[in-house]
């Protein structure tokens, strides 16, 4: 062992002299002049600058995104090419202004402009479709504001807002607003398809039992499950102000004879026995360590022997950070001021601390919209 690990480490030596020396000759000037001349180095360079300047301007494309959405931009060209004399008809903005946005979201591949005629690219198109993409846009002006001042921010300066957009995950007690939590749950169920999606091709649901979706909103995901498989009896926990809501979405996918609706709160209350499979759809994230313990406590009491549990969240890169995890639903989770993103093998860590085995990490299909991992309790 000790001369295995010897062998490693003087691998990774030279690895690590040879990263810092490449960083050291980028960072000179003079070395960037000259690349900037040689064929071969030159469009290395341009691609890492151009990159560069890309994260630079990633905040002013961001706000031409919100801004297309919220005027509904692309809603007014689902039918067909339009100049900027109709847009401008339609959009109480000055005509240059207006250009100046159009060119903007060209160039950000969402419309294309052909003969003075702006009209929806495959990318513009699939924004408008994706289920649940437009209403996080149109909501990210609070979590905008919140990074307004990012140094603030990290320093935890901040009384941010998405701590009061997301009152639920305080617990039962917040979550009484009607309105807040109907907000809450058409968010969550719209983009709740795609993730319920990944994860019926990530993991096989067709041998369970009985499946138990722990704070499962209004049933999205339990009702993907039921779509899908025809075998497992359904059962949703999730708080009483939820239940209405769940109750109707069964009764329309022609499920609510299969369904048990169990209303209460995971930090307060003891979970359903009985179902040999429970899942977490996009539930940990949204907490603090200390709640998840607790909560996988809970889980692992409540399954009988074998029983498994599937985690199903967007989740961090870890050793290898991500855009979508390290940087967007990182920073979202630290404004909402209860959880944080995890990667897979620190949800897998916090599952074998209460007892959990045999955890599996299988390969996400779209790690943007959520990753898996699954335990087991032993038999």
């Amino acid at each position: 062992m000790n001369q295995h690990t010897g062998s490693l480490g003087a691998r990774e030596t030279p690895m690590r002299w040879k990263a810092g020396w490449v960083a050291k000759l980028a960072g000179s000037q003079r070395f960037q002049s000259f690349a900037a001349r040689v064929p071969g180095l030159s469009r290395i360079a341009r691609k890492e600058g151009e990159a560069l300047f890309d994260l630079v301007a990633g905040f002013a494309q961001s706000q031409v995104l919100y801004a297309v959405v919220e005027l509904r931009i692309l809603d007014q060209l689902k039918d067909g090419p339009k100049t900027l004399d109709d847009l401008f008809a339609h959009v109480a903005i000055p005509k240059e202004r207006l250009h100046i946005l159009m060119q903007a979201t060209a160039a950000l591949g969402l419309v294309a402009n052909r003969r003075g005629a702006y009209r929806l690219t495959s990318r513009g198109a699939a924004l408008l479709t994706v289920p649940g993409l437009v209403q996080m846009i149109r909501h990210h002006d609070v979590f905008y504001r919140d990074l307004s001042d990012p140094v603030a921010f990290f320093r935890g300066d901040v009384k941010t807002e998405l701590a009061e957009f997301w009152p639920y995950v305080f617990g039962a007690g917040a979550a009484v607003d009607p309105d807040v939590t109907r907000t809450y749950s058409d968010l969550m169920a719209d983009s709740q398809r795609l993730v319920a999606e990944d994860t019926l091709r990530t993991v096989d649901f067709s041998k369970s039992r009985a499946v138990l979706d722990v704070g499962g909103g209004t049933g999205a995901f339990l009702t993907a499950v039921g779509q899908r498989h025809r075998g497992p009896a359904l059962h949703l926990f999730d708080l009483p102000a939820v239940v209405p809501g769940a109750q109707s979405r069964f009764r329309g996918a022609g499920l609510l004879d299969r369904v048990q609706v169990h209303p209460g709160s995971f930090r307060d209350d003891p979970l359903p026995a009985g179902a040999d499979t429970i899942t977490l759809i996009r539930v940990l994230y949204d907490h603090a360590d200390a709640t998840v313990a607790a909560l996988l406590g809970k889980i692992y009491t409540a399954l009988p022997p074998g029983g498994r549990l599937v985690v199903s969240e967007p989740m961090t890169g870890g050793q290898n950070p991500t855009r979508a995890g390290d940087v967007y639903f990182a920073l979202y989770t630290l404004a909402m001021q209860t959880g944080r993103a995890r990667s897979q093998a620190q949800i897998s860590e916090c599952c074998q601390s209460v007892g959990f085995v045999d955890v599996q990490t299988p390969h996400a299909p779209r790690p943007f919209i959520t990753s898996v991992v699954t335990a087991r309790k032993p038999a």
